[in-house]
């Protein structure tokens, strides 16, 4: 990997929360807690969907008559 002045500039300030540990060690501990963020962003996106089916769920009942399907297939050239 190649340490970008960026990079190297992350690892300067994260070290200064883990200054027990060795550069390679708080490049591992950015890595598991970027991890961490993206996978509770992904299951905060999942929950966020799950919300907007569950508030539109049966939001169309009783809209189509019964047989609605079975006539309007009727209506279709043979």
């Amino acid at each position: 990997m190649t340490e970008t002045d960026d990079l190297a500039t992350a690892l300067e300030e994260a070290a200064s929360g883990w200054p027990d540990l060795s550069r390679a060690q708080v490049l591992v501990q950015l890595a598991l807690q970027g991890h961490r963020a993206a996978e509770s962003a992904q299951e905060e996106r999942r929950r966020r969907r799950l919300a907007a089916v569950r508030a539109h769920s049966g939001m169309l009942t009783g809209i189509y008559e019964p047989d609605y399907l079975l006539n309007l297939r009727q209506e279709w050239p043979a």
